[in-house]
């Protein structure tokens, strides 16, 4: 009789071990455990029971029973956590279930897991797992961020596809897809693409996950709640008309419309169990396989449905990542943030340069409708120690290089350029939302000066500048519509700041700048300039535009100039907002 050869685990799992031994042996009225095997992916699976007695249950919350099963995975590495799962079906399609099994007990590991807490800690998170569970306290909308299983499905080496358009109201129809680059491809319904797939609308979610094989997802589209895995099934249950048919004739007459050995994309729209629109999944079978489906297509035709006996059951899919970029699924990360004042606005920016060429990329990832750029300089190399370009910028005019990034940002937004210093046509510039001048230009302050009170005018006028001795500080002058001109404001606001001494830091800012501020770059007739890096100037430029957002979002913008100093400015008020009323700009006297 020869000894069972015992696991070999690796020192964080017998460290794990053991501490779940010793819990199990001072509290065993709460908790049971068994022997330790070695799991497929070398994890330490150790069966556990849990008494739930104590945990109350409220209607729509999760059943239990007393003694709860449970099978704790205990991967070879701290640095991820330990897992659960159940080994029956009844929690199948709760909430923070994923594929039926597993709990979702860490939504975000590298927050949640704290290695040093070990076993017991992920013990405690799944007794409160299930008092969550039990009163129904999750919410199902947030809980599944996935239709399918709960799960991300994707091959390594797959491309990205990227939607933004909505699904069309069919059970079957087919899309194209659109290859950007080698990584991404765009999914559209429009006739643009090169690639045809089909898409088919499930009319259930698959709780159990998709598979990885071909003729097992084509079970699972007519009876989502089987799981082809395993014996345990709840049962091929279909309420509805087979799907399969269609599905199988759609794909292999979309793999004889591409070329040979070239793989064939499918998508699934599979609806989410909290509503709304559905979740969208792409699959890629190989060249190999497409080219099977060509030939099954071209020996018995299209409308058939595929079997073992014509494709070989472990045909693999390889899932792609979905970037799902829809308004309805998809929430900004910058919501409820200042800049999304400039969300669907029309922008003016003049002077691309150390403010301007920031200024303009933030406004851009802020959600703007349209943006009209305008620097006649043209970029060298000097000036990539703080401007946002590139090496392949030098040589091209400030504006058109500056475009060329901001239309890479976002294929909808709408970039123009002026190629002088400020367009041609002032009386559509005053129907933008924002103008927005970094020039530190005087003939340009004339420009906006003359323009200011022209009864036409919605657009509020905005001119930034930083300080000459370090680029840490910024001025931000606002002109609303029907205001005094930008030089009032500005001259108003100089006044208050140059008489408050509690304001010193910023008094420069009006002054001439003392010997030594400024800086010659190059040797010879070189236009003196101020001191700044990038980091100083995007973090200017990104604190204006935040507080520019604020006022746009306002119901009405208020006319005043901002101060603002980063952290490592010299010392004094970090932001300062100088309000100017009527009166005050009338009279000479401000707050």
């Amino acid at each position: 009789m020869t000894k069972r050869k015992q696991p070999a685990f690796a020192p964080w799992q017998v460290n794990q071990l053991q501490e779940l031994r010793a819990v199990s042996r001072t509290r065993p009225r709460e908790l049971r455990c068994g022997a330790a095997s070695e799991g497929p992916e070398g994890d330490a699976c150790v069966p556990i029971e849990l008494n739930t007695d104590t945990i109350e249950h409220v209607a729509g919350g999760l059943e239990l029973h007393g003694w709860e099963p449970f099978v704790l995975r205990i991967p070879a590495s701290p640095f991820h956590p330990p897992t659960v799962e159940v080994t029956h079906t009844r929690f199948l399609g709760f909430p923070h279930v994923l594929q039926g099994l597993r709990l979702c007990i860490y939504l975000d590991p590298s927050r949640e897991w704290h290695p040093q807490s070990g076993v017991s800690a992920t013990l405690n998170r799944l007794w409160w797992w299930l008092v969550e569970a039990a009163a129904a306290r999750f919410d199902p909308s947030t809980a599944m961020y996935h239709a399918v299983g709960g799960v991300l499905h994707r091959t390594p080496g797959t491309p990205t596809v990227v939607t933004r358009e909505d699904l069309p109201a069919l059970r079957v129809t087919t899309a194209t897809l659109h290859r950007r680059t080698d990584a991404r491809f765009d999914l559209t319904w429009r006739d643009r693409g090169e690639v045809i797939v089909p898409v088919v609308r499930l009319f259930s979610d698959l709780p159990f996950g998709a598979t990885e094989s071909l003729v097992p997802l084509l079970y699972l589209i007519d009876h989502p709640t089987a799981d082809v895995a395993t014996p345990r099934a709840f049962g091929p249950v279909r309420r509805h008309a087979p799907l399969v048919p269609a599905f199988t004739t759609m794909l292999i007459a979309a793999a004889l419309r591409s070329p040979a050995d070239s793989p064939q994309y499918f998508v699934l729209a599979v609806p989410h169990g909290a509503g709304g629109p559905p979740h969208l999944l792409c699959g890629r079978l190989t060249p190999a396989v497409a080219n099977a489906l060509r030939t099954v297509g071209r020996k018995r035709g299209t409308a058939l449905d595929l079997n073992p006996t014509l494709l070989d059951v472990e045909v693999p899919i390889e899932w792609c990542n979905m970037s799902d970029e829809r308004e309805a699924v998809t929430t900004r990360r910058d919501v409820d943030r200042p800049v999304n004042g400039f969300a669907g606005k029309s922008v003016h920016v003049w002077g691309c340069g150390g403010l301007g060429s920031w200024i303009a990329e933030f406004v851009v990832r802020a959600g703007a409708r349209e943006i009209t750029i305008c620097d006649p300089g043209v970029v060298t190399g000097g000036l990539l120690v703080r401007q946002n370009y590139t090496e392949t910028s030098i040589g091209e005019t400030k504006a058109r290089a500056l475009a060329t990034r901001l239309r890479s940002l976002r294929d909808d937004i709408v970039v123009h350029v002026a190629d002088g210093a400020i367009p041609d046509d002032l009386v559509a510039v005053l129907g933008s939302d924002i103008i927005i001048d970094a020039t530190v230009s005087n003939a340009v302050t004339s420009v906006l000066d003359a323009t200011a009170d022209v009864a036409e005018r919605r657009a509020v006028i905005v001119q930034v500048a930083t300080d000459v001795a370090s680029g840490t500080l910024g001025l931000v002058t606002i002109c609303p519509p029907r205001s005094a001109s930008p030089s009032t404001i500005d001259n108003r606001a100089g006044q208050v700041v140059v008489a408050d001494p509690d304001l010193e830091l910023y008094h420069g800012l009006w002054q001439e700048p003392l010997a030594g501020d400024e800086i010659v770059p190059t040797r010879g007739c070189s236009v003196p300039t101020f001191h700044g890096s990038a980091a100083d100037l995007a973090a200017v430029a990104g604190v204006a535009t935040s507080l520019l957002g604020a006022h746009l979002a306002a119901s009405t913008p208020i006319a005043g100039a901002h101060l603002i100093a980063l952290p490592h400015a010299a010392s004094g008020p970090r932001h300062h907002f100088v309000s100017l009323t009527e009166t005050d700009l009338s009279t000479g006297v401000a707050a």
